[in-house]
């Protein structure tokens, strides 16, 4: 039997539709390996032949294992190719995946991926036009080289998106185990060339080989190392000794080595390929060929122990003999190297000894700690001998290290013991013995700050370097206690946290200084010193592994590692906001925000959710913590915008951030409750308002800040823009007002569905508001038409809201609303300006300004009619939208009822054995709209179907108004307007016999219509030359210019009436009519001399294709069904 990855379709399991959607996973790290981090390396390791292990591999359909190993590669990178691209990559992708998700929506689980590949590459194209890659390197081959890496990227990001429809793994299982191969096969290269160049682009080009060495080294780290795969059958148990078949794993020995070659020389070709001209020419450069290559190599050796190497050899003897051997030698390599490139050069005045003593002592004290770090980690130090020697070596390298730095002879001794206490501690796990090396080591390393900054008279960041000597030693004095205070019983690890939450204030409290206080004063000399941002980066990371593996090992508690989590992220900070205290409302933020997420993990259990009294308290100090946080967000809209934020702008996003803060608590805990997240919708929609809006705030909360009261004291403003008159923003809080009536409505937090008085008192508060806004917004100066707009916008808004929620006589006032509205249309329009233009047509002609004023307001009047017209155009489009829906959920649910009836009739069952969806309408029906049946609906809605094609059509020809007024009749808008038109309804009134089978004849009709009258307005306006007359004489040029243009219209007409009379019919044509009038096209396309008519014979053309492949289609159809 063949295996089931390669089976055909028609053998495989039926698949269900309901899959076709994507399914992420938000899981962390997937402990996915075969190697355990605490594996002995001397121990058998026995790996299964493949032979042996094919036969058990089987193809598993499961969501992507490795979601979040290629999120934290991929979506850094999908950043950077966007920021590169510009608005043109944004709005393409957008529109693109925007599609894509309505199919997907939609269950056509095909068209969604096509989808996203097509917005992808479609994406693609606009970034090779958008971006100036080949002006930016200055190289062409360079430029190309980017542009190919560039496309690698968003290749396998659609790679990674396609791993996200279950249905490709059901349908295409080998395809699917491919592209998870590819992806951990080709997103190494990609992604540590992405994120070296974008770390370039920030600090420049002179360390950028080392960049790439450690984004080499950590996607080596994540993908390089075996993985088993998320989509074969993992069935371990049964395997000889529990060992993973090399099968199972992603990637093979190919992979592996191409890895392997990419992280030891990449960054060294890359180096000299940067830096040719200057390799050799000292020999700091030659350290760092070296240093390029012997550190990936012996990250690589420390790899192995996870089984980086396994393509290797199976034997683990030989891996570490491997390890060993080659680990020494690049250790020695290493440590000279770091001698010369950091220490000697950073680090000399530092060492008091003499050369060349100097360099041997240096020397013993570095290669002997990287020695023994190395056996440690490697686990060799097993037996007596080993420890003995390591004892050795520790004492012997803490007594080198203390005479390079100048320790007086008198006290040698206690280097030496503090290094025998440190190997006791390490060889026997001895917490006496670790507090014996910590107070040792404690006194070593004040006397080094003492003796070597206590004397400085040097003000560093704001404070004397004393202050700054005795924090310095505070923290190192706490990281020594730390590891001693984590080997604590359990009963006393709360000290180990007390020690790690102290020295991580104190890190924040330094680095806060270092990086915010620049200034270096010395004897009344000022100099800029920097923190450099990468320490900081390095330190956060840095502390967050380390609270993650004492997480892991049960070292420290869950609260504590919340804690550590929140003040090692609230540094990161520092990096984009300038603000002294961001550091710590940073903090503050994050450990209101984060419980859901770090302190109640286990949310499977009952007891862990919150209480709806902790929800609005935790909802309290979400809030407080943002207002603390309102400078840091002050600054960053003042560095955005280049100038102070308004109020409103400041509040919107304060209002916002608490909203999207609150994300976890109701997703987690009240994921149940449906008014938290009604409410939850509610406070983020109003933030986004004010954001958007920016309206007026008398009361000015936000001067209470000493920085926000100074930048808004500020008089750069007038100074550089001067006064600037602004129109009236008090309308603003009315349209907020109506958007947030709108969405409580929605959101059933407003119960309008119920209570017919309150949906009378909603529909008019909403039209009224708007009313008021677009008058004073948009018709501040015609007060004649307020009251008409008001009256307009309320009829609009009862009319939408009682066709959505009918009550019980609203079926027979609605239709007087919708004839005030038609008539209302002209009176408004004639209305506006009659009396302005009367004031100006009954003065005399006067001197210039008055002439000027007169055009002025003529001018205005032509403004205003036009957005009348835009305003008339939207409120139709609106009507026919909502009849069509309600005529559509009309007929949807008759035809369930008259299919629930026939089901019971044939059944003859009691309402039990219905359908689930049927019962459910049923009880819907019953529940929200009590009084009020479908077929009352039906008797007394009549008039639903001509009032929206009333609408439909009146929105149309204004659209053709505002087209012709607006784009002088554009060619191209007749494609954009026409499908307007596919809002008509059935309507025996109107046309007989349209139905839901012609419903694309109208848009097509339009099309030829449009286009043929406005060829015909084309010639005549050629051809009449005004008050002259026609210029047209027998043989002349514009009567031979007529009587062409008029034949070449003429022959298109057969091909549009042909394809017009199809859409109606949708009959199969039986002769070859269709093809016989495409030639008739061609001289529109070719001699005509008007653009209209050439996009005529263009359609003629694609309307005879059209036709002829559906006719083909359905006699195929029907061939098929006989």
């Amino acid at each position: 039997m063949m295996p089931p990855e390669i089976q055909p379709r028609s053998f495989r399991p039926y698949i269900a539709a309901s899959i076709s959607s994507p399914s992420f996973t938000s899981s962390s790290f997937p402990s996915a390996s075969p190697y355990s981090p605490n594996q002995n390396p001397n121990r058998n390791i026995h790996f299964p032949s493949p032979s042996t292990s094919s036969s058990r591999s089987r193809f598993s359909a499961s969501s992507f294992a490795h979601n979040s190993r290629i999120a934290l590669a991929l979506v850094p990178c999908a950043a950077f190719l966007l920021d590169l691209g510009g608005a043109p990559v944004v709005a393409t992708l957008t529109l693109g995946l925007m599609i894509a998700y309505i199919l997907d929506s939609l269950n056509f689980k095909s068209g969604a991926f096509f989808g996203v590949w097509a917005s992808l590459i479609a994406a693609q194209v606009a970034f090779f036009f958008s971006s100036s890659l080949i002006f930016t390197f200055n190289s062409i081959p360079l430029g190309l080289l980017a542009a190919l890496l560039c496309a690698q990227t968003n290749f396998l990001i659609g790679a990674w998106a396609s791993l996200q429809f279950k249905w490709i793994q059901l349908e295409n299982p080998s395809i699917v185990l491919a592209l998870e191969r590819l992806l951990f096969a080709c997103v190494p290269f990609a992604a540590s060339s992405i994120f070296t160049w974008a770390t370039t682009a920030a600090v420049g080009m002179q360390h950028a080989a080392y960049y790439l060495m450690i984004f080499n080294c950590v996607f080596y780290w994540m993908f390089a190392i075996p993985r088993t795969s998320s989509f074969k059958a993992k069935q371990e148990v049964k395997y000889h000794g529990g060992e993973v078949p090399d099968d199972n794993f992603i990637l093979g020995p190919l992979e592996g080595c191409f890895h392997t070659l990419n992280l030891l020389f990449f960054p060294l070709v890359f180096h000299v390929a940067s830096h040719y001209s200057v390799i050799f020419s000292s020999a700091a450069s030659v350290c760092d060929l070296l240093l390029l290559f012997f550190i990936p190599f012996l990250f690589q050796l420390y790899a192995s122990t996870r089984g980086a190497l396994w393509w290797v050899t199976k034997n683990a003897n030989q891996l570490h003999s491997i390890r060993v051997v080659n680990g020494a030698v690049a250790l020695i390599v290493v440590v000279i190297c770091l001698e010369f490139r950091v220490v000697f050069h950073s680090f000399g005045r530092y060492i008091q000894v003499p050369s060349p003593l100097n360099y041997l002592l240096v020397t013993v004290t570095m290669l002997g700690g990287a020695a023994g770090a190395g056996a440690s980690a490697l686990g060799m130090i097993s037996d007596a001998f080993s420890s003995v020697a390591f004892t050795a070596l520790a004492v012997i390298v803490s007594s080198a290290g203390a005479i390079v730095v100048g320790f007086p002879v008198l006290f040698l001794p206690l280097p030496a013991v503090a290094g025998f206490y440190f190997a006791c501690f390490v060889t026997k796990k001895s917490l006496p013995s670790y507090f014996a090396f910590f107070v040792l080591g404690s006194l070593m390393v004040t006397w080094f700050v003492l003796h070597n900054f206590w004397d400085l008279n040097i003000w560093l960041s704001g404070m004397p370097l004393r202050s700054f000597c005795k924090l310095i030693v505070a923290n190192v004095i706490l990281a020594m206690a730390v590891p001693g205070l984590a080997l604590l019983p359990l009963q006393l690890h709360f000290l180990a946290e007390i020690g790690l939450i102290s020295h991580a204030l104190l890190l924040c409290h330094i680095e806060n200084r270092f990086f915010n206080y620049p200034g270096l004063y010395f004897y009344g000399m000022e100099e800029d010193v920097m923190y450099p941002s990468y320490m900081v980066i390095l330190t956060t990371f840095v502390g967050l592994a380390l609270v993650r593996r004492l997480s892991a090992d049960h070292r420290i508690g869950l609260k504590a590692a919340w804690i550590l989590t929140c003040l090692y992220s609230s540094k990161l900070s520092m990096l984009f906001i300038s603000s002294k205290p961001v550091v710590w409302v940073s903090a503050v933020l994050l450990l209101a925000v984060t419980p859901p997420l770090l302190l109640y993990k286990e949310k499977s259990q009952t007891g862990s959710k919150m209480k709806p009294w902790q929800g609005y308290v935790h909802a309290g100090v979400v809030a407080l913590s943002v207002w603390f946080f309102r400078e840091a967000i002050f600054e960053a809209l003042q560095w955005w915008n280049g100038r102070a934020p308004s109020d409103g702008l400041l509040l919107g996003f304060c209002i916002a951030l608490t909203g999207l803060a609150c994300v976890p608590i109701v997703a987690l805990h009240f994921s149940h409750v449906l008014s938290a997240k009604r409410c939850l919708v509610l406070v983020v929609a109003t933030g986004l308002l004010f954001i958007l809006m920016q309206p007026p705030i008398s009361i000015a909360w936000t001067y209470r800040s000493d920085i926000i009261r100074a930048a808004r004291q500020s008089s750069d403003d007038i100074s550089i823009y001067g006064f600037m008159a602004s129109k009236p923003t008090w309308p603003s809080w009315l349209l907020i007002v109506a958007i947030l009536l709108t969405l409580a409505a929605v959101t059933s937090i407003i119960p309008i569905k119920y209570v017919v008085e309150l949906r009378t008192f909603y529909s008019v508060a909403i039209g009224f508001a708007l009313g008021v806004y677009i008058s004073a917004e948009y018709f501040l100066q015609a007060a004649v038409l307020h009251a008409l707009i008001v009256v307009t916008m309320v009829c609009t808004s009862v009319f939408v809201v009682f066709t959505h929620f009918p009550s019980a006589s609203s079926t027979k006032l609605l239709p007087w609303f919708f004839a005030l509205l038609v008539a209302l249309f002209p009176v408004t329009y004639l209305l506006e300006g009659q009396v302005r233009i009367k004031s100006i047509l009954g003065d005399e002609v006067g001197d210039l300004a008055e002439e000027d004023r007169k055009l002025t307001t003529l001018l205005a009047v032509e403004g205003a009619r036009t957005s009348l017209l835009g305003l008339y155009a939207a409120i139709f489009m609106l009507i026919a939208l909502e009849v069509k829906f309600e005529l559509a959920s009309l007929t949807r649910e008759k035809a369930l009822e008259r299919g629930g009836i026939r089901h019971s009739q044939s059944s003859q069952s009691s309402s039990s054995n219905f359908a689930p969806r049927m019962r459910f309408m049923q009880q819907r029906r019953a529940s929200t709209v009590p009084t009020f049946t479908i077929k009352r609906m039906a008797a007394e809605g009549a008039w639903m179907p001509a009032v929206g094609n009333v609408a439909t059509i009146m929105c149309f020809a204004i659209c053709l108004i505002l087209n012709i007024n607006l784009t002088g009749g554009s060619n191209q808008a007749i494609f954009f307007l026409a499908p307007i038109l596919l809002l008509l309804n059935q309507d025996s009134d109107f046309v007989a016999g349209f139905g839901d089978k012609q419903r694309y004849f109208p848009v097509t009709v339009a099309i030829s219509a449009y286009l043929v009258s406005t060829s015909l307005y084309s010639i005549w306006e050629d051809t009449w030359h005004g008050n002259a007359g026609w210029g047209i004489e027998i043989g002349g040029p514009d009567w031979l210019f007529a009587v062409k243009n008029l034949a070449i219209l003429i022959l298109t007409f057969p091909s549009h009436i042909l394809f017009n009379r199809f859409v109606w019919s949708y009959t199969k044509q039986t002769n070859s009519s269709p093809l016989i009038t495409l030639p008739l096209n061609l001289p529109s396309i070719i001699i005509s001399d008007i653009m209209k008519i050439r996009i005529l014979g263009c359609l003629g053309i694609v309307y005879t294709i059209a036709q002829t492949l559906v006719s083909r289609q359905q006699y195929i159809s029907g061939m098929k069904y006989i």
